[in-house]
């Protein structure tokens, strides 16, 4: 089937446009014929207006307001009406020149000066066949769509396509494409947690039940999965169990990196509940589930005293079931081993920092001065950590 060239098509529109401005002019409007009209029925009312008041159905004062009435429309019919047909002729010719001249050379002009009139057409079909450039969206998601339909058990083309579903706003086909990658692929945190995501935009941001499982499922994965465990927190909060929001959230920002983005989030969402927000100035500190090698502990990235990682789940349920003095006791375990580990490997700067905020917490200030003291020897002429070390010390209130 030939296609109509796009300038048939503007063309065939301009004349559309046209004759819908050019019909009502054309018409016969019969104007004088329906004055004659209307002045014939008000004479007879005037006449009938004398009967009636002749025979005494009509007071001499109704009979005069009904003739002062009748005479009013008279007027404006035949007044104001004969103005305005006197008038219409010239006005019609005008904007008929303007339908018939002006309208098309505006598009035209338009069109030439704005329009590409050069560009060749490119029908769908010959775009879906030609080479993907990458610059077409929905060219793209149409083939992998058609890829699927022949191979409907292939998970990657489902995961492939999911995100660009939900940036498109299609969040319901976001969501089958994930039901779809989960199905084949099987089930990771990162796959749970983007269906609940795309279940809760798709809601205008309630939780849903189908939601909250697949959030529990990303958990029950990965136990710090930022993104499910916020929205566990979200569910939590909607469904009114607010202590149960805030536990979440606040465990959240203790496990959080002093720089994390996500922690205004949350700060925003315990102020929302009436929680002071955890102080990352003061961190927790971590029990090894084992003795640390020496050579291990070197290894890895350096991270600020503040992204200090927290205690586990399991070390938190842990603590919240000791008495007082059971919590006190563990917590100078970990202090013990921490320096003693500090003692074999002096090189570890974060250890030092967070030995020193751990007696500061503790209320012992000057085994805090003492710790910051022994980063300062082990790190004698490296500008960076005597940097950090005197930020340290500022932050923890310590003498100079």
């Amino acid at each position: 089937m030939t296609s109509v060239p796009l300038f048939v098509a503007f063309a065939l529109m301009t004349a559309v446009a046209v004759m819908a401005v050019l019909w009502p002019l054309s018409r016969a409007r019969h104007a004088r014929g329906e004055r004659e009209a209307d002045l014939a029925v008000y004479r007879d009312q005037l006449a009938e207006i004398v009967r009636d008041q002749a025979g005494g159905r009509l007071s001499p004062e109704q009979a005069h307001a009904a003739r002062i009435e009748v005479s009013r429309r008279i007027l404006a019919v035949g007044g104001e009406q004969a103005v305005k047909e006197s008038a219409s002729p010239g006005r019609r010719r005008a904007a008929a020149v303007v339908a018939l001249v002006l309208i098309p050379l505006l598009g035209v002009g338009l069109y030439a000066r704005l329009g590409s009139p050069a560009i060749p057409g490119a029908p769908l079909a010959e775009r879906l066949s030609a080479a993907a450039d990458g610059s077409d969206i929905a060219i793209l998601v149409r083939r992998v769509e058609e890829h699927l339909s022949a191979n409907p058990n292939d998970g990657q083309g489902y995961e492939i396509l999911a995100p660009v579903y939900a940036r498109l706003g299609r969040l319901d086909d976001a969501a089958r494409a994930y039901r779809q990658a989960i199905r084949i692929l099987g089930p990771t945190a990162e796959r749970e947690a983007a269906l609940g995501e795309v279940l809760t935009a798709a809601a205008d941001g309630m939780v849903t039940q189908e939601a909250a499982q697949a959030f529990a499922a990303a958990a029950s994965m990965d136990p710090r999965a930022v993104k499910a465990r916020y929205y566990l927190g979200l569910a939590a909060e909607q469904d009114g169990r607010r202590a149960d929001a805030a536990a979440i959230w606040s465990q959240m920002l203790a496990d959080a990196p002093a720089g994390a983005p996500w922690r205004p989030l949350l700060e925003t969402a315990l102020a929302r509940l009436g929680v002071q927000p955890p102080q990352p100035a003061t961190p927790p500190l971590q029990a090894p589930a084992a003795p640390v090698p020496p050579a291990a502990a070197t290894r890895g990235p350096r991270v600020a005293p503040d992204a200090a990682p927290g205690p586990s789940s399991a070390d938190v349920a842990a603590a919240a079931q000791q008495t007082p003095e059971q919590r006190s006791a563990m917590i100078m375990g970990m202090v013990s081993r921490l320096e003693e580990r500090l003692a074999a490997e002096p090189k570890d700067l974060d250890g030092w920092l967070r030995l020193a905020r751990a007696w500061s917490v503790l209320g012992d200030k000057a085994k805090a001065e003492a710790a910051l003291q022994s980063a300062k020897g082990a790190f004698a002429g490296d500008e960076e950590a005597g940097r950090r070390i005197e930020a340290a010390r500022q932050d923890l209130g310590l003498g100079g």
